[in-house]
């Protein structure tokens, strides 16, 4: 059985652990804050950047560091001192693996950083084939991706040693959503190690002279579309398990909520072509199969919406609410740790209609290109799932510091959540309504020779820009709330929220502990969704790309 002192508070070793990723990763929130500010800047067309600094080399530290770096780093602190709160302190080992994680991780961060600053991989979002980056920068991106392995491996070897201990009993939940996350991404950075590895190194090099742009590219995307539920099942954890604690409810079901990550596992991984529908060399009924599977992730999200307003609904009513919607006054809407995360979960509607458009097979062709994308991908991960992480930075960084959260910081979280959804609606909105008249995305800001329809699209980016600085002040009140909570808030006790479950008596089936099952599954879904046209794409392979460098 685990101490009372486990159960109470994650230990200051793992404590210290979990930290360093968070100083990183918020770190990566100021950089990359300041570099989007620039970008919409730029494309309201009032705006010239200084000192010979590119846009695509500001585009590309905005992708890397806000898509990669803040993400990858938070998630792995927040998962490890779940772990750590939910299946007991990890031992010397374990902490060790993970601080090897942590500078592996960080060293990657670094390479590609100054990589992308000298002006040598101003390659859009991460990467994209022909574009091509300096060797060191793809090493980078490998190291990042390596240290998270190594990072990931400490929440198996904490998952096998709490089986060995507890014999017959379901996981902590908190401890499985984890692993979930981690199984679904290893699978899915296989494919981002092999392009990089196996092409864009050795071509970097100049070993090879051409690369095949279409491998590369679905491999790229093969990690691409599960990479965002990497980032959205964290954000899962703390609805599904964290918030309900906050409100002081119950979990609806845990069976649910497990069974709904192991659909997330099985479902986000054989999808990636969905991005691909207007690439050429990929045959339609390909496409079409993974629009299907696709639309089947769309099951779980749907499960999770019910789940989360059935433990709202139950709470309100607890608490004596009347009438169709009268528990809605009874949450506490006073308390940021709750308020910050629920305004991520109404922003994942509009986002996850937007998805399903994204991923129709003819009303992509409308979008494909234009920033109506890049709209739906600030309301997905810079609203829904960077919301969720403020509200889970609230509590869980003074539990790790020994402080605590104030009324002040609690009032000014608050305040934080309200400008950065007010600074989204307008950015994301101008975003999606510009895409609709055709603007582009991945381009500065340009009148294309003074074209009618270019015209049309300045006031939305103006739009953008005033979007973007209000979510600027957003970033600055994040970055100031991180610091107190993290050096100056008063010392004390401040609670990690973990729910219980509504019906304890309800025990979860076994069949979701058997992982040679899930991860079985998973790789037949791979190989029949990427077999096919991954033969193709090789055996008709067109004359392979030299690298294009435009900047």
């Amino acid at each position: 059985m685990l101490t009372d002192a486990i159960k109470l508070k994650v230990d200051r070793r793992d404590g210290k652990l979990a930290m360093a990723h968070f100083y990183v990763a918020f770190i990566a929130l100021a950089i990359g804050g300041l570099a989007g500010l620039l970008q919409v800047l730029v494309r309201s067309g009032k705006f010239e950047l200084p000192a010979g600094i590119g846009y695509y080399q500001i585009l590309t530290v905005h992708g890397v560091v806000l898509g990669l770096v803040l993400t990858t780093f938070f998630i792995m602190g927040f998962q490890i001192s779940a772990v750590s709160k939910t299946s007991g302190t990890l031992t010397n080992r374990q902490r060790v693996t993970g601080w090897i994680g942590f500078w592996v991780m960080t060293l990657g961060t670094v390479i590609a950083a100054v990589m992308i600053l000298l002006n040598e991989a101003s390659v859009l979002y991460t990467f994209y084939a022909p574009l091509q980056a300096h060797a060191l920068y793809y090493i980078g991106l490998t190291l990042v991706v390596v240290g998270s392995w190594i990072d990931g491996a400490v929440i198996i070897m904490k998952y096998v040693e709490w089986r060995k201990k507890n014999p017959g009993k379901q996981s902590p939940l908190l401890t499985f959503m984890a692993l979930v996350n981690t199984f679904m991404w290893i699978v899915a950075t296989i494919g981002v190690a092999a392009t990089v590895l196996l092409q864009l190194l050795p071509w970097s090099l100049g070993l090879v002279e051409t690369v095949n742009v279409g491998v590369s590219r679905t491999l790229f995307w093969y990690f691409g579309h599960p990479l965002v539920y990497f980032w959205l099942l964290p954000a899962y954890m703390a609805w599904y398990a964290i918030i309900p604690k906050i409100i002081g409810g119950k979990i609806f079901s845990d069976s649910l909520a497990r069974l709904s990550f192991i659909l997330f596992l099985l479902f986000s991984i054989p999808v990636g072509i969905h991005h691909q529908l207007l690439e050429p060399g990929i045959d339609p009924a390909w496409k079409f199969i993974q629009v299907i599977l696709t639309f089947l992730v769309i099951i779980p999200s749907l499960m999770t919406a019910f789940s989360l307003f059935a433990t709202f609904e139950s709470f309100g009513r607890s608490k004596g609410a009347k009438g169709l919607f009268g528990w809605i006054k009874k949450l506490p809407w006073g308390d940021a740790r709750f308020v910050v995360p629920f305004i991520g979960m109404l922003a994942f509607i509009p986002a996850g209609a937007g998805g399903i458009v994204n991923a129709s097979h003819q009303m992509n062709q409308v979008v494909h290109n234009t920033i109506w994308v890049t709209g739906h991908f600030h309301l997905t991960v810079a609203t829904a799932v960077v919301l969720t992480f403020f509200g889970v930075a609230y509590w869980l960084i003074p539990h790790l510091t020994g402080r605590v959260l104030t009324k002040k910081m609690n009032k000014l979280a608050i305040i934080q959540g309200i400008t950065w959804t007010v600074g989204m609606t307008f950015m994301s909105s101008a975003m999606h309504a510009a895409g609709l008249l055709g603007a582009p995305r991945r381009s500065a800001f340009s009148e294309y020779g003074g074209a009618a329809q270019a015209a049309e699209w300045i006031p939305y980016q103006i739009a953008q820009a005033v979007g973007g600085s209000i979510l600027f002040i957003g970033i600055i009140l994040m970055l100031y709330i991180f610091i107190n909570l993290a050096f100056f808030a008063p010392k004390g006790e401040q609670e990690f929220p973990v729910g219980e479950a509504a019906n304890p008596a309800e025990k979860a089936p076994m069949v979701f502990e058997n992982w040679k099952l899930w991860i079985g599954i998973t790789v037949l879904l791979i190989l029949f969704a990427y077999t096919v046209p991954f033969i193709d794409l090789i055996q008709n392979a067109p004359p392979g790309s030299k690298g294009f460098k435009l900047w």
